[in-house]
């Protein structure tokens, strides 16, 4: 890459991408980095070729981490599948389940109420606010501030116990359901949520304090790890990443689901495409986010919060399922051969913390996929590591990984 000064968000600011020559004269030198966790956020590899400082050639390696979740889709049913997607991006499971479900749906022809509607993008926003704590938390320790991860981890715990009174569980929820939700929220819950917002608000001003005008954090960032408009679109880059490049897409926005038409929200973008700007992105996406939850609790909708068309895909009330013939045999064939879907193959994509999430379904019947593909956005945003890495230097890798924010989960999926 070329030693270039380029426009940056503030102030003129040389790019530090080393100058490249056909003919290296210095001695190359091969060292890995990871799979060691956490220090490239989870168990990637990175085969570095170093000259000097400079990075010459970086070739990462996936797979560490690798469970066959797709071929594990093809042998179990539609509803056992659920647990599973918790485990991809697993730091925001509830987006994770809201996900696949709603490829499911989108199969068998469902459409939820409106109160499921309005809980299951409560879900995805707070998780979306999660996600985004621990990536800005843990890339602010990448640059050398461990500060600000303290403020960050201590706002994650507080939503942990927030998911601990919907679900039942903190990390690996399992929330909702094929049409609907495990349950209905519980009393009290959306003025926890509430008085979570407001104490939480500040906080993010104060992160934003601590690091965006930082002097250390900007000369470390600002023109590092650029990606353009083209580049992001050319390699599949979804989500933040996509955003911070200058592309406006946002599937809340382009393909809306879950109600996400009814309510008034920005779209984050930057003009750069470096460590900066996703750093500024994903900072103004807390605070959307924040802005549609809000939303969202002061006109939640009442009514039920499962479909009621979906009755041979849902399970039947505990209840009734130990009191009534019909229950019992319902719930029977939803265990034992799992939920009936029509033959057919669909594609659905949400707009994760991530990126864009998607899942491709082809069923020739009955109540387990046929074929069952995922579309992992870490995977994607990954895959333009080695052209982004070469010419920085080796103090740059650890800000562009951390820029990035992938989770290796979805990644080797």
């Amino acid at each position: 890459m070329a030693n270039q000064v380029k426009e940056v968000s503030i102030g003129d600011v040389v790019n530090r991408s080393v100058e490249f020559e056909e003919d290296l004269k210095g001695e190359i030198m091969n060292i890995n980095v990871g799979p060691s966790h956490p220090s490239t956020h989870g168990v990637l590899r990175l085969k570095v070729e170093l000259d000097g400082e400079a990075v010459v050639k970086v070739e990462p390696v996936v797979g560490y981490l690798h469970r066959g979740d797709e071929k594990i889709a093809e042998n179990m049913t539609y509803n056992q599948f659920i647990p599973y997607t918790d485990r991809l991006d697993y730091i925001a499971p509830l987006a994770n389940n809201v996900a696949y479900v709603l490829a499911v749906e989108k199969l068998a022809g469902l459409e939820v109420p409106p109160r499921c509607q309005a809980i299951r993008l409560i879900c995805c926003e707070l998780a979306r606010i999660s996600s985004h704590l621990l990536g800005v938390g843990v890339y602010g320790m990448d640059t050398g501030a461990l500060t600000v991860f303290m403020y960050t981890f201590t706002e994650r715990e507080k939503l942990y116990t927030l998911f601990e009174q919907l679900t039942g569980a903190r990390f690996t929820t399992s929330y909702t359901r094929i049409g609907g939700l495990a349950r209905d929220l519980p009393e009290g819950w959306l003025g926890n949520v509430l008085n979570f917002l407001n104490q939480f608000e500040p906080v993010v001003e104060e992160i934003d304090k601590l690091l965006t005008r930082n002097r250390i954090f900007y000369d470390r960032t600002v023109g590092v790890g650029a990606i353009s408009k083209e580049e992001a679109i050319s390699y599949g880059i979804t989500g933040p990443n996509l955003r911070a490049s200058g592309v406006a897409y946002d599937l809340r926005k382009s393909n809306p689901y879950c109600g996400y038409e009814q309510y008034d929200f920005d779209v984050p973008v930057g003009s750069k495409g470096d460590c900066y700007d996703r750093w500024l992105v994903r900072m103004e996406e807390i605070r959307q986010s924040v802005r549609i939850v809000r939303q969202a609790i002061n006109q939640i909708p009442d009514g039920p919060w499962y479909a009621e068309e979906a009755k041979k895909i849902y399970a039947p009330p505990k209840s009734k399922v130990l009191s009534s013939m019909e229950e019992l045999i319902q719930n029977f064939m939803l265990v034992t051969e799992g939920p009936q879907m029509p033959a057919g193959e669909v594609y659905f994509e949400a707009e994760n913390p991530k990126g864009s999430l998607g899942f491709y379904i082809v069923s020739k019947g009955g109540g387990v996929p046929y074929r069952l593909k995922i579309r992992a956005p870490s995977f994607c945003n990954l895959s333009i590591l080695p052209q982004l890495l070469k010419g920085c230097m080796v103090a740059d890798i650890p800000v562009v990984l951390g820029s990035i924010d992938f989770v290796l989960g979805e990644c080797d999926r």
